[in-house]
């Protein structure tokens, strides 16, 4: 197989990409195309999940034209996603019975509050599925679909309505949709729905009656590492072997080679999000985070994970972009930040969506505080990159006390790590190295590497570890009374964008 290659399909929050990868781990060629983010009314986020298909058959052509390739030359596809947004389907039409609801949207906050309100709170399944009650998850955005679009309950109980994150509705539609496709998801996936039993890896029938979502709608659940079934006849990738799912920050893990206990790895995209690997048993959190399954190859026992979710970081820079116009292209928020010397007094706390962890405070939104007339423009945009830092710095405080552990390093991945000023100034405000490694866009490459391994093209997860090399790393070189002063005001900052939310504000 060493002639041949692998390809992952990474479908992101904001587009999707397919990219080939040969046997060590390089990237051969490239296909990407956004997708329209849809706000129908603030605080709800949609995507076209018609659009997102299409998108991913046009990204798979121009990655295979592009390395004059075509699907013989493919050992197997792998795909990785965006995981707690939402797709209901018809199962007989293929036909999406409402837009994708995308996991930065909070219009379930009224059904997670009268289920909390049955008893427990918050943490009415924590236990049993390692998540709190949160509008962040899958769940509560299908019992929305069903609750508010005309006649959808009533397919739903009458079996034709199926349910995944985008990784189910790819792998159903690259496998033949309703002629034959595969209605499957992987341990990481269904890990953030908040229906799976989080010990067994099964979905909890007593959860899924509670929000009012029949059994019928659920993929099943597979190991992230296994042949799930071959593209379609008349697609691009007919009779490959698709062969691994990963959900994107597991998918991170897994291309960052965390595979010993204690290895953490922040990835920075639309938001960010830091793993550490916990090993063969679910670990609950005291302090914020999430339980998650990491991965699992195949038969082997499942991995778990402790996770920090942070809403939004690169998406703050798009807003700087799109909606006040200050930057015209995403790069260009490192010159202008790097032309003051400090944030001239000004926090930014990016809590559009709420606050995710530490915190889990869906009444939060966004503030910027601390402004005088001092204040430029470049202030503001360091002070939007250094929001990033700030809250990695708190998930990463939260990580470190429930492990008992503190981290000595953290391996960082995603588009954002291109900013050296972000990546020096997060190693000074966490006071431990960050190191990038050589092939950055590490989600991809794990979901290749899951697929991969499923089919021998590589021998393992020693694979993975001999592939990997570092490309730079930053060491901290702020003082630490500047430090614990910066962090102090930081923590002052996100207290003031709590309880904003009302019956009548949103």
């Amino acid at each position: 197989m060493s002639e041949k290659y692998v390809m992952a399909i990474d479908q992101g929050t904001t587009s999707t990409r397919a990219m080939i990868f040969d046997h060590s781990g390089n990237v051969v060629s490239t296909g990407q195309e956004e997708h329209e983010q849809i706000f129908p009314r603030a605080g709800w986020v949609e995507h076209d999940a018609q659009e997102i298909w299409t998108n991913t058959r046009d990204v798979v052509g121009r990655a295979l034209g592009r390395a004059s390739l075509q699907n013989t030359d493919l050992a197997a596809v792998g795909i990785t996603n965006q995981r707690e947004t939402a797709v209901v389907w018809d199962r007989r039409t293929g036909e999406p019975v409402h837009n994708a609801i995308v996991w930065q949207d909070t219009r379930t906050q009224k059904i997670c509050d009268e289920l909390a309100a049955l008893g427990g709170g918050a943490e009415r399944y924590k236990d049993r599925v390692g998540l709190p009650l949160a509008t962040y998850f899958s769940g509560p955005k299908v019992r929305w679909i069903l609750d508010n679009v005309e006649g959808a309950r009533e397919k739903a109980e009458a079996g034709h309505l199926m349910f995944g994150n985008t990784d189910a509705w790819l792998m159903w539609n690259m496998t033949g949709g309703p002629d034959g496709g595969v209605h499957v998801t992987d341990v990481t996936n269904a890990s953030r729905t908040m229906l799976m039993n989080i010990d067994s890896l099964t979905w909890n029938e007593e959860i899924a009656a509670e929000m009012g979502i029949p059994m019928s709608m659920l993929p099943q659940i597979r190991s992230s590492s296994e042949e799930y079934g071959r593209g379609r006849a008349r697609g691009l990738l007919g009779g490959v072997p698709l062969a691994g799912i990963l959900g994107d920050q597991q998918a991170a893990t897994f291309g960052q080679a965390c595979f010993e206990v204690g290895n953490a790895k922040n990835t920075y995209g639309t938001g960010n999000f830091m793993l550490i690997n916990t090993g063969t048993e679910p670990v609950p959190s005291k302090n914020g985070l999430l339980t998650t399954v990491a991965y699992k190859i195949g038969d082997k026992d499942a991995v778990y994970a402790l996770e920090g979710s942070i809403a939004v970081t690169g998406s703050l820079i798009q807003w700087l972009r799109d909606n006040l116009g200050i930057i015209s292209s995403a790069p260009e928020v490192e010159k202008l930040a790097a032309s003051v010397d400090d944030n001239g007094g000004a926090y930014f706390v990016p809590a559009f969506s709420g606050l995710f962890a530490p915190y889990w405070r869906s009444d939060a939104r966004g503030a910027l505080v601390g402004l005088t007339r001092y204040v430029t423009r470049a202030h503001i945009a360091r002070a939007a990159l250094e929001a990033t830092a700030f809250q990695t710095r708190e998930v990463l405080d939260a990580m470190n006390a429930d492990s008992g552990v503190d981290l000595t390093e953290l391996k960082v991945d995603g588009g954002m790590v291109a900013n050296e000023a972000l990546m020096q100034f997060q190693a000074d405000i966490l006071g431990v190295p960050v190191i990038r490694p050589k092939v950055p866009e590490t989600t991809a490459l794990g979901a290749a590497y899951a697929a991969g391994i499923a089919v021998g093209f590589w021998s393992g997860e020693q694979d993975v570890v001999d592939n990997w090399a570092e490309d730079r790393r930053w060491e901290p070189a702020m003082d630490a009374d500047e430090r614990d002063r910066q962090y102090r005001l930081w923590k002052k900052a996100v207290t003031r964008t709590f309880d904003w939310v009302d019956d009548d504000v949103r």
